[in-house]
């Protein structure tokens, strides 16, 4: 719906039709960067959590998201709206919910965002210091980045869905090699499948490794914000989910297969341990099984993984933004889009905002942009969206008992949604209760980060209430904008 002021036109839609089932899965699988994840995540889990066993933890989280997708996608045929999480929650379970949901998804994403620009910033710093003995602050190339992301977010989002189409297509294939290089060549010991006998799969702290799983997911999630710019969202949205998480689950358990293979079932750990940085451990595999100019490539294409996930991300939090502003919890400012290229540009602008203070002040206290500015952002961003996660499922079991006239059968709308909540809860208290191990931090500090969760929730639920009392119309309307 358009609305006047003025002789201007205030353009309050996105862009109809202009991503397709492929666009759509390419943000969602640059936004779980393959080398970002396989590079940095998986060899830091390996270490703390089972070691060799670790694929068929993969295994064991995909199966719980593709059971959590199963109501998510189920309500996106009736609730289609770019809002994801929030929209959701306010018409599940009622508009406080969901303002609660508004307040830790703007949060979430946010947060994860400002965490990538640490990582962005640290590797890009490091690399251009041991290639071309170049020595700038971390903090300015992420800048750089943030500008280039704030350029692709004003424009049109099919732009942005070329630029990672690239890159992200580049990444798997380059991984697809390295893997076909080690099982071709044997590995250590030879090509075995003892990464799924029971005594590796319980060693160690299975727990903890399933955490580190988990987070190699994040972004699955964001195929129903583009739910409003989708060509046909019924199909698309659905079909675009379940592709990506198999896509990605698939991809990630046979690539950390094939790594331990390549080091050893019995050598995986000890290897990681001996590393000055467990995140080379790629490298050495590299160098090994294919040779030095692949190792080069990788190292690139590791920085630009990282670049493609801050593009997918920034996309979700403008998304976040102008939803929730379009509906009257923010200012009704955010809830338009550019008259031209119907982005959400302000919403993107606010985003480019709030990580350049952010990064700035962290850049000014000293703090290191890996080992704290992502490791702390990325996890409780992390455990957040568990939470949000979580929040949707008993969302998803809310709305069709309250619409019992969408006969969807009771699978979809109350046997998996209700499996799926309490798999994600008890992975919640999992990862609370080992929540120092991901941020690498005191456990003062992991669970006063912990506290940001419950302001956020808090502040959310504070501007659903205020809505509540000037506007009890658009309150109850909360999430319902659809096509």
């Amino acid at each position: 719906m358009n609305v006047t002021s003025s002789p201007a036109i205030v353009s309050t839609e996105l862009r109809r039709g202009a991503l397709g089932v492929g666009f759509i899965i390419f943000f969602v699988v640059s936004a779980a960067s393959p080398f970002s994840v396989l590079a940095g995540g998986f060899p830091i889990g390996m270490m703390l959590g089972n070691g060799a066993g670790t694929p068929v933890l993969i295994g064991l989280v995909l199966t719980v998201l593709l059971i959590f997708s199963v109501g998510y996608t189920t309500m996106a045929r009736y609730v289609t709206n770019a809002g994801g999480f929030y929209a959701f929650s306010a018409r599940g379970l009622g508009g406080i919910a969901g303002g609660a949901a508004a307040g830790l998804a703007i949060f979430a994403y946010n947060i994860l965002q400002i965490g990538l620009y640490g990582m962005f910033g640290g590797v890009a710093a490091g690399t251009m210091s041991a290639v071309f003995d170049l020595h700038l602050p971390w903090w300015l190339y992420s800048l750089v980045a943030m500008g280039s992301i704030a350029f692709l977010g004003y424009r049109q989002i099919d732009l942005s869905a070329k630029v990672l189409c690239v890159i992200v297509m580049v990444e798997y294939l380059v991984i697809l090699v390295l893997n076909v290089a080690i099982l071709s060549s044997g590995g250590d010991s030879g090509v075995n499948f003892d990464s799924f006998q029971p005594q590796h799969v319980f060693s160690g702290a299975p727990s903890i490794g399933l955490l580190f799983c988990f987070a190699a997911f994040i972004g699955f999630e964001a195929t129903t914000i583009y739910g409003e710019e989708a060509k046909n969202p019924r199909r698309d949205i659905p079909l675009a989910t379940y592709s990506a998480i198999l896509l990605i689950g698939c991809f990630y358990a046979v690539s950390i297969w094939s790594m331990i293979i390549g080091v050893g079932v019995d050598k995986i750990v000890p290897t990681l341990y001996a590393l000055e940085d467990p995140t080379t451990l790629i490298y050495g595999l590299s160098d090994h099984y294919v040779g030095p100019e692949m190792t080069q490539l990788i190292r690139v294409l590791f920085l630009v993984g990282i670049y493609a996930g801050l593009v997918a991300f920034h996309n979700s939090a403008a998304r976040y933004f102008y939803a929730i502003g379009r509906d009257g919890l923010l200012p009704r400012a955010l809830g338009t889009t550019h008259p031209v290229h119907q982005s959400p540009h302000l919403g993107s602008l606010l985003q480019t905002l709030i990580a350049a203070a952010a990064v700035m002040i962290f850049a000014a206290f000293g703090g290191d942009p890996i080992l704290q500015l992502f490791a702390w952002f990325s996890s409780l961003a992390a455990l957040s969206l568990i939470l949000l996660m979580a929040i949707t499922s008993l969302a998803v079991l809310r709305y069709f008992r309250r619409h019992p006239e969408l006969d969807v059968g009771p699978w979809r709308s109350k046997i998996l949604p209700a499996f799926s909540s309490l798999a994600l809860l008890s992975m919640l208290v999992i990862a609370v209760m080992h929540f120092d191990v991901l941020t690498g931090s005191s456990q003062l500090l992991s669970y006063g980060l912990c506290i940001l969760i419950a302001l956020a929730l808090a502040a959310g639920g504070v501007l659903a209430m205020r809505l509540r009392q000037s506007s009890p119309e658009q309150f109850q309307q909360l999430g319902s904008h659809r096509l």
